[in-house]
């Protein structure tokens, strides 16, 4: 009897614990991951996970759409500035401007094409880097040279060597003693090489092994004295360090570091802004050609080159390493640095501004700091720079 009891009272809970498991099955399935969410080609999928259809060409992203179904918000470039592809970008880019005199408009930059620039005959597209070009003039070839291809707007010209003459050092050689690397143009194989004898090869040991332990002693000079100028460094810096100093927020303290000289030294602080008296004066007339004062360009420069490529910059602009090391012990903040280092560049070929308006660049520095730049694969700067002051 208590047997059949117990058995009447789990027949009753069977269909509740089968309720529950069945529930708990379909809560598990609920909460398993599903497939990331993808959007059709013409779409983007948005900050809130929603598919925004993107703005067409030659139109830039005001506000992104809120609920499935609704639109993005889009607007037309302004003008000199353009989209080429469908974006979802909210700036449009900035159009190219041809370099004259070596370089002419084909077609007008409009808001869904950049500007297309050509070189005048006789200039050739030097790429850069992938985006940025200039117009060089074209190779002619040598007196042992044949042009094998014309110099066109887009390719150098293309020499190749006259018959029996072979490439030395890019230069054409005639082949006259049948060598290994002209043997092929040689009509036949009776003149042989010229072989030292023992006495010339005895000689020729000697001066190259002179020539060697002249170039070790060198070697040891220099790592001596890079030794010393290093350690006196890191005791000049331990001593300033060690002296109390009223230090602002935005200074960050220099460490030297026992590897190759490292930028990474230091926190980047906020950026100040030139000050108000140092702004470029504007509404010049046509005639009179536009001053670079130099404070304003540092500033620019600041802004445009990265932070990790700023020693480098400096160095190549001629700027010395004992001239490098006072700026940084002469200013904690990074940006103090940077700009006293350029400053110094500036100062060799700076003379006054007209008017009072301060110190102003020579343009044959300005120039070379844009030569520099594309060096080191920093076209976009190149062309702010060249949009800013107005260079052709």
């Amino acid at each position: 009897m208590e047997g059949a009891w117990h058995r009447g009272k789990w027949n009753k809970k069977a269909p509740v614990f089968t309720t529950l498991l069945l529930m708990c099955m379909f809560t598990l399935a609920a909460l398993e991951p599903s497939e990331e969410q993808t959007c059709p080609p013409s779409d983007y999928l948005s900050t809130e996970g929603i598919c925004c259809d993107q703005c067409h060409a030659g139109y830039k992203l005001v506000e992104e759409c809120h609920a499935p179904g609704q639109r993005s918000i889009c607007t037309p470039c302004p003008d000199k500035q353009y989209m080429e592809n469908r974006n979802n970008f909210p700036n449009c880019r900035s159009c190219r401007t041809c370099r004259k005199p070596n370089e002419f408009q084909v077609s007008a930059c409009e808001r869904d094409r950049n500007t297309i620039c050509q070189c005048k005959d006789g200039y050739y597209k030097f790429h850069i880097d992938g985006e940025t070009y200039e117009c060089r003039r074209c190779k002619k070839c040598g007196p042992e040279e044949n042009e094998k291809q014309k110099c066109t707007p887009q390719e150098n010209t293309v020499c190749e060597c006259k018959e029996n003459h072979y490439r030395v050092k890019n230069k054409c050689e005639p082949c006259k003693n049948c060598t290994n690397e002209c043997k092929h143009l040689c009509s036949s194989l009776s003149t042989k090489p010229n072989v030292p004898d023992q006495g010339s090869k005895f000689l020729i040991n000697i001066i190259l092994g002179v020539v060697s332990v002249g170039l070790a002693l060198l070697v040891l000079v220099v790592l001596i004295t890079y030794m010393a100028t290093k350690w006196f460094t890191k005791k000049r810096l331990q001593n300033l360090s060690s002296q109390p100093s009223d230090v602002s927020p935005d200074t960050c303290e220099q460490v030297l570091i026992s590897s190759e000289e490292s930028l990474g030294n230091c926190r980047v602080k906020a950026v100040p802004q030139s000050p108000v008296s140092e702004q470029q004066p504007s509404n010049l007339p046509d005639c009179v050609p536009l001053e670079i004062k130099i404070p304003d360009l540092i500033y620019t420069v600041l802004d445009l080159v990265p932070v990790l490529q700023m020693k480098q910059l400096v160095r190549t602009l001629g700027v010395k390493d004992t001239e490098i090391e006072q700026a940084e012990m002469d200013h904690r903040s990074c940006r103090e640095a940077h700009y006293q280092m350029l400053r110094v560049w500036a100062k060799r070929g700076s003379h006054a501004g007209g008017g009072g308006r301060g110190e102003v660049l020579q343009r044959s520095l300005m120039q070379d700091l844009l030569d520099k730049l594309r060096k080191m694969n920093l076209g976009w700067a190149v062309e702010e720079l060249e949009t800013k002051y107005g260079i052709q």
